[in-house]
C-alpha cells in the first residue's frame, strides 16, 4: 500500500483565527485519533475522517493536505498533552537521568494503552519525508522540550548540548517504540533499551 504526501503544509492552530476553524481543526484530530485506536495506521482514511469529523473532503485536504500529516499533526497533539500533564508536577529522581527515565516511562506506558493508535502515529512519524518537515519539527521541538525540563526542572538554563542529547534521547526512544509496534521488542525490552541509553548520555 502506497503512501502519498504532498509539498502543502498542515495549517495550525495559529493559522485559524476563528474559534469555528479551530473547533473544526479539533474535530479532525479527535476523528482521526479514534479511528487510528479502533485500527491502526490502515483504518485512518481521509474520507473516513472527513465523514466521522462532520467536515467535506476538500475542507479536510485544505487543513491537512495528507494521511501522514494528519497523523503527525495528531502525534503532536498527544505529545501536548503529555507535556501539560508533566509540566506542573515535580518529577521523581535526584538525577537527570532518573527524571528524564520517568518522563519516557510515562509517556511510553500512555501510548501503549492503545497499541493501535501507538502503530498508527509512529508509522506515520517513520514514513514522513521533507513535505511534513514543519510537522516533525513540532514533534521534534515538544520531545525536547519534555526532556531539557527533565533534566534541568524549574530551570531556563538550557545548553545547546543539552538541546543535543535531548534530541538524540528523542530519537533512540522513537525508534525503540516502533520497535516495540513492530514486535521487534517487548515492552521490557523498551525500557531496558531506553535506561540504557540514557545512562549513557547523561552520566550525573
Amino acid at each position: 500500500m502506497g503512501v502519498t504526501v504532498t509539498s502543502a503544509n498542515s495549517l495550525t492552530v495559529e493559522d485559524l483565527g476563528s474559534a469555528a476553524q479551530r473547533d473544526r481543526r479539533k474535530r479532525i484530530l479527535d476523528a482521526t485519533i479514534a479511528l487510528a485506536t479502533q485500527g491502526g495506521f490502515d483504518a485512518v482514511q481521509m474520507r473516513a475522517v472527513a465523514e466521522q469529523a462532520d467536515v467535506a473532503l476538500g475542507t479536510l485536504y485544505r487543513y491537512f493536505p495528507s494521511k501522514i500529516h494528519l497523523l503527525v499533526s495528531a502525534l503532536a497533539r498527544e505529545f501536548e498533552k503529555a507535556e501539560l500533564q508533566l509540566r506542573d508536577k515535580p518529577l521523581p529522581g535526584d538525577t537527570s537521568a532518573e527524571r528524564v527515565i520517568y518522563v519516557l516511562k510515562k509517556t511510553t506506558r500512555g501510548l501503549q494503552v492503545d497499541p493501535h493508535l501507538t502503530e498508527a502515529l509512529t508509522r506515520a512519524f517513520m514514513f514522513a519525508d521533507a513535505s511534513v518537515q514543519a510537522e516533525i519539527h513540532t514533534v521534534g521541538m515538544l520531545l525536547t522540550s519534555m526532556l531539557t525540563r527533565a533534566m534541568h526542572p524549574g530551570s531556563a538554563d538550557v545548553t545547546d548540548d543539552d538541546v543535543a542529547i535531548a534530541r538524540v534521547i528523542g530519537d533512540v526512544w522513537l525508534s525503540a517504540l516502533m520497535g516495540w509496534v513492530t514486535g521487534r521488542m517487548t515492552s521490557a525490552e523498551t525500557a531496558e533499551q531506553m535506561d540504557r541509553a540514557v545512562h549513557l548520555l547523561l552520566r550525573d
